[in-house]
């Protein structure tokens, strides 16, 4: 009988936390049966808005959470949770922690809790909030790379957090010929003949779009950008381009469900986050044969090639601008795939994941 895992999510929309609990699920399938526990929204509602999850509906879901405390939400994860015969949790982020955590403590279930940044921990109300849980829930802390592990050492000395590195299915994104590259530019509409910079996150301010934009319009005509990502900015984003008379060389795709042909369509990748934990988008970009440009901040340093890819300083649209001509104009012939096949494996990441939750003997 295959154990049955858990995992507790604040919310099931397009992102690198929901996109990672999605992976696993799949990772996971053959030798363990897994549900994803969405506190917030419904089941109609997040397929619409993400229709990959369509394709795991029956093993997601979702109790409609609103928004501030509420303590019942604790006993009907538990019910749930005792519903699907789990055998253990796993919770992404703080919200999680307290509810799905509270749930498997009760249960009596093998608890783990990841940590996928550290930078909400600058707030004294939530490094309380979690001091507190880790000491009362006891979960087996995992940190998604070593910066967040020092970060939770530094605010919790007691936590012992073990370090599981975020990966991505290396077989789904891979590069692709000049022939595909081309028609997957054709398939995105994009232009064939262009110099494309690509970046695949959400259009929120956190993300710093509009330092990628600034340095845009530093940089040469013949380089165009292509933002690929929803969020409550894009407006926002669009007039800041036309501003700096650069709108027809920015193109918004939108969120996109299969994002392997954006980056087979794509020249560079550039993510000028001024926060993250451990992102994705880096390491599946590097998958596909393509050079990335990361702000230097979370975990991003342990995930680029040191070969063939820039890190630089947050906030700096002059940084990014001289990243992006050295990469455009004196290219690396070091493919970052192999650094990825080595650093960044979904099947390495799963695989420590599953012994944490069920154990070695049972692989």
């Amino acid at each position: 009988m295959k154990p049955v895992i858990v995992q507790v999510v604040q919310h099931l929309r397009p992102g690198g936390i929901e996109t990672m609990a999605l992976d696993l699920l799949q990772q996971l399938r053959q030798k363990a049966e897994v549900y994803i526990f969405s506190l917030e929204g419904d089941e109609q509602s997040a397929i619409s808005d993400w229709p990959r999850l369509a394709q795991v509906k029956d093993q997601l879901r979702f109790f409609n959470k609103q928004p501030g405390l509420s303590f019942n939400m604790i006993g009907q994860l538990r019910q749930a949770m005792h519903e699907v015969n789990a055998s253990a949790v796993h919770t992404h982020h703080i919200g999680p922690l307290l509810y799905g955590g509270g749930a498997a403590r009760l249960e009596g279930l093998i608890h783990v809790h990841t940590e996928h940044d550290a930078w909400h921990l600058n707030a004294i109300a939530n490094r309380r909030l979690q001091s507190m849980l880790i000491r009362l829930i006891r979960p087996q802390l995992v940190a998604d790379c070593e910066a967040v592990a020092f970060e939770l050492l530094h605010h919790f000395p007691f936590s012992e957090p073990k370090v599981i590195l975020n990966g991505i299915d290396t077989e789904h994104f891979v590069p692709a010929t000049p022939e595909q590259k081309l028609q997957r530019r054709k398939q995105l509409g994009l232009p064939a003949d262009a110099c494309l910079i690509g970046c695949a996150a959400r259009l929120e301010s956190v993300k710093g779009h509009e330092f990628l934009l600034k340095a845009l319009s530093y940089s040469f005509t013949d380089l165009k950008l292509v933002l690929a990502g929803s969020g409550s900015l894009r407006k926002h984003l669009e007039k800041q381009a036309e501003r700096l008379g650069i709108g027809d060389r920015v193109i918004f795709l939108g969120h996109l469900d299969d994002t392997l042909p954006f980056y087979q369509a794509i020249d560079l990748f550039c993510l000028p986050s001024l926060n993250e934990g451990l992102p994705l988008s880096p390491l599946e970009a590097q998958a596909c044969g393509v050079p990335v440009i990361v702000t230097d901040v979370g975990g991003c340093r342990s995930i680029v090639c040191p070969k063939s890819c820039e890190l630089v300083k947050p906030g700096s649209a002059k940084q990014l601008n001289n990243a992006i001509l050295r990469l455009h104009y004196l290219p690396n012939q070091t493919s970052p795939r192999q650094f990825v096949l080595g650093t960044g494996n979904l099947k390495q990441t799963a695989d420590a994941y599953f012994n944490l939750l069920v154990g070695p003997q049972e692989v």
